[in-house]
């Protein structure tokens, strides 16, 4: 076995929602670097496209098409997967990275948060892999598995509200839906495995990431001492979706620096200092 082997995506299809920017767009940039065609969309139809033209420059083994695609609803999801279906008759690849966040202080949270956001993160996930079903069986095979990858988050391990309660609460859901999901999807041939990403910078995260300052600081916070960079996820993408992933379903990726397993304060060092 060999890294061409074991990673590579060559003739692979790929669809990454929430494509154009932040996680999404780094694992577009994997993918695509792996042989992978990636089909690129979002709400914004303009900035897939110019994603995708930004990473074909790059000449990598793979190409780039970005379309506009809205999960947040019924209608949204069914033109999404027509416009798929019209580009392809088997879909190899289905990242879930779409995603929609909210942040209030406890006590001012309003009520239509929690819509917003789980319409988003939760229902627009399942009932996209849910439509998308016939293409990825026809991709699938017992040697090498359809993958769907979730993108969840390590708030939605540890409770860390942070102000974005309604966020932190769906992705739990995504973890918990990600594991039902491998279970029935299994005969199919098809792997469900899930990210927990830490902080990476975003725009979802920009408040916090895009000032190199504010950055650092953020990074301090982790027990790796960084925030995450592009690498971290598009090595996830080319492990969970080429050869070495093809026996793991039901995982959760923590690629949070750590912060997964951070507890309180040692409860007797005190003692002793």
């Amino acid at each position: 076995m060999t890294p061409d082997t074991l990673f590579s995506l060559t003739g692979k299809t790929a669809l990454v929602t929430g494509g154009a920017t932040g996680i999404g767009r780094m694992a577009a940039h994997g993918l695509l670097a792996a042989g992978a065609d990636v089909l690129i969309a979002s709400r914004k139809g303009e900035s897939c496209l110019a994603t995708a033209a930004e990473l074909n420059a790059l000449e990598l083994a793979g190409t780039a098409t970005g379309f506009a695609g809205d999960v947040g609803s019924a209608a949204g999801i069914a033109a999404l997967v027509e416009a798929v279906q019209g580009r392809t008759g088997a879909l190899h690849i289905l990242m879930n990275n779409a995603g929609r966040t909210w942040g209030a202080p406890l006590g001012e949270f309003p009520h239509d948060a929690w819509e917003k956001v789980f319409s988003v993160n939760v229902a627009g996930l399942f009932h996209l892999t849910q439509s998308l079903l016939p293409l990825l069986r026809a991709a699938a095979t017992p040697d090498d598995p359809a993958r769907v990858v979730n993108v969840g988050s390590v708030m939605g391990e540890v409770p860390m509200g942070d102000g974005a309660y309604s966020y932190a609460a769906s992705k739990a859901a995504v973890h918990h839906l990600t594991q039902i999901l491998a279970k029935e999807l299994s005969p199919d041939h098809i792997t469900v495995n899930a990210l927990a990403p830490g902080p990476f910078v975003s725009n979802m995260t920009a408040f916090a990431t895009a000032d190199p300052g504010r950055r650092d600081k953020v990074g301090q916070g982790v027990p790796l001492e960084r925030v995450g960079r592009p690498e971290d996820i598009a090595a996830c993408l080319q492990f969970l979706c080429g050869a070495g992933g093809s026996y793991l379903t039901g995982a959760i990726l923590p690629v949070s620096g750590g912060i997964n397993v951070m507890t309180g304060p040692s409860l007797f060092e005190r003692a002793f200092t």
